[in-house]
């Protein structure tokens, strides 16, 4: 794991999994799901159950309630439509 997510910090999956140094492919395979659905959880397009969570939480330091599944400035796309 490359770099630590500051305690305080709120953080989208997608720059948790960046920040601990994994491409997609690789950290979807250490959790155990494929890459187009690490990918779709990124995006907020689906959500992971709780067993699969708790492996994210564990890969990438992080608990769930500091993790956001859609990107930190989703609502100004939305808003841009």
């Amino acid at each position: 794991m490359q770099g630590k997510i500051p305690e305080t910090m709120e953080t989208t999956l997608k720059q948790a999994r960046e920040l601990c140094g994994y491409t997609q492919s690789e950290a979807a395979k250490k959790i155990g799901v494929s890459p187009d659905t690490l990918g779709n959880y990124e995006r907020g397009k689906s959500y992971p159950d709780i067993p699969v969570l708790r492996k994210i939480e564990e890969l990438y330091g992080v608990p769930y309630n500091r993790l956001i599944f859609l990107p930190l400035d989703y609502d100004k796309t939305v808003n841009r439509m």
